[in-house]
């Protein structure tokens, strides 16, 4: 657990050590770092990661097609999760890998077909994300397995914030410290909760799950030597490089 006042800067927060895990009540077991001192690893290692793609209009826009009617899903595997400074890692079949910051949220108990109206209280808290896609192959193969599965695509972190209103909270993905994409999160097509409520229809979703809820408008190239940062109001900044080679 990460704590330290209000506004505090990075050098003054502290990471203090639970007994348990964050899907129980836990305690602390009395450790406590200086978070310059310690590594910052993915905060979840979920079973399944869900995305949503086209859920904002000026990324439909600037990709073309159409707004779809329901959540337009896709799956990728917890191996594509890395966390905060961790590289993204370009594979050598592409030519064209892509940014993509977006809010995730972390699932906190059972979800099965969940209500609308009830979906945000099984959600444990939110991490900023980065669904790295390897462009060229999703345009290749008109759906998006391979372009998003790629050991390294999913960054998260730097850690999962449990006291957030997700509806209207500032996206800003940077590529070597320029803004490239600038959104909000009340710009989805379709909500957080009803995402939530459309996911849990279809499968069950549990503890440590992660969805991440679409992209805003400005997605584009990273190359190797970049640093991609995704900063959410309210959550922090996730800040990754890039380096060539498809294995870590």
């Amino acid at each position: 657990m990460v704590e330290g006042p209000s506004g505090a800067g990075l050098d003054s927060l502290t990471v203090s050590a639970i007994d348990g895990h964050p899907f129980s009540p836990f305690g602390f077991t009395g450790d406590r770092w200086a978070l310059p001192d310690v590594r910052m690893l993915s905060p979840i290692l979920p079973s399944k990661v869900v995305a949503i793609g086209k859920n904002y209009a000026d990324h439909i826009k600037e990709m073309g097609g159409d707004a779809p009617e329901s959540p337009l899903i896709f799956i990728k595997p917890s191996t594509t999760v890395i966390g905060e400074g961790d590289a993204i890692r370009l594979p050598p079949s592409s030519s064209m890998v892509h940014f993509e910051g977006e809010l995730a949220a972390v699932i906190g108990r059972p979800a099965r077909n969940v209500t609308r109206e009830a979906a945000l209280d099984f959600v444990l808290g939110y991490a900023c994300a980065n669904d790295v896609t390897a462009r060229d192959q999703q345009r290749a193969d008109v759906q998006f397995t391979r372009a998003k599965s790629y050991d390294s695509f999913c960054p998260l972190g730097p850690w999962i914030e449990t006291v957030l209103d997700p509806a209207d909270l500032r996206i800003v993905t940077r590529v070597n410290g320029e803004v490239k994409q600038d959104g909000r999160t009340s710009q989805m097509i379709h909500d957080l909760p009803a995402q939530i409520a459309f996911i849990s229809e279809i499968m069950t979703l549990l503890p440590g799950d992660v969805i991440l809820t679409g992209t805003p408008a400005g997605v584009g190239p990273i190359v190797a030597g970049d640093t991609v940062t995704v900063e959410i109001e309210g959550i922090g900044t996730l800040s990754n490089p890039v380096a060539a080679g498809g294995k870590q």
